[in-house]
């Protein structure tokens, strides 16, 4: 899409943009708000939409990140080399392996980071042997209040990933000895939360 100057005379552009594309909801409510400040020519607010890029799509994609990094306490406005919003840095990182080795892939890997507001959130890379995926950290992740709260629903998930494989008749994707030496990592970290939680 060309690019689009966001001025009070911008309206019929994001309303053409708005019918001829498929948008999630998210998009809709920035397209509202956009429009809304053009009806009240506010053009402050124009300006401050404008920031984020100079089409609508960067427009919407990038206030929305931002938005989202807000609830991390992540206030910083920074562009990549391609116009879209840099990712955040998360705090206190922490890397959890679980499963039997380094070699060949053969664990799963919890990370858990915090916001500047002490929000936290964690990514999940899992492997049941050649079969698996993840994801990085991201202001798109669940929130959580303490990283043991993080840590605790991650090892939820992944426990309930990995006992929904056992006995997977495909045993190239889903190595049952991976599977359950995974399980078994799990159970070992949850007994030193509670240990931990007695004290």
């Amino acid at each position: 899409m060309e690019r689009l100057p966001l001025n009070l005379e911008s309206k019929n552009e994001i309303i053409a943009y708005r019918d001829e594309h498929h948008l999630v909801k998210y998009e809709y409510g920035i397209i509202d708000e956009l429009l809304g400040a053009i009806d009240n020519a506010d053009l402050e607010k124009l300006s401050w939409f404008g920031q984020f890029g100079d089409r609508i799509r960067s427009i919407t994609m990038n206030v929305y990140a931002h938005r989202k990094g807000l609830e991390f306490g992540f206030t910083e406005i920074a562009f990549d080399e391609y116009g879209w919003l840099k990712r955040p840095e998360f705090l206190d990182k922490e890397d959890i392996k679980l499963g039997t080795s380094d070699r060949y892939g053969e664990y799963s890997l919890i990370t858990l980071g915090r916001g500047e507001n002490h929000t936290w959130t964690y990514a999940l890379h899992y492997s049941f042997g050649t079969a698996g995926g993840g994801s990085a950290l991201s202001v798109y992740d669940k929130q959580f209040k303490s990283c043991e709260d993080a840590l605790t629903f991650s090892l939820n998930k992944l426990k309930d990933m990995m006992t929904d494989k056992i006995g997977n008749t495909d045993t190239n994707n889903y190595k049952q000895p991976i599977i359950l030496a995974t399980l078994r990592e799990i159970a070992k970290v949850q007994i030193n939360i509670v240990q931990l939680s007695l004290f």
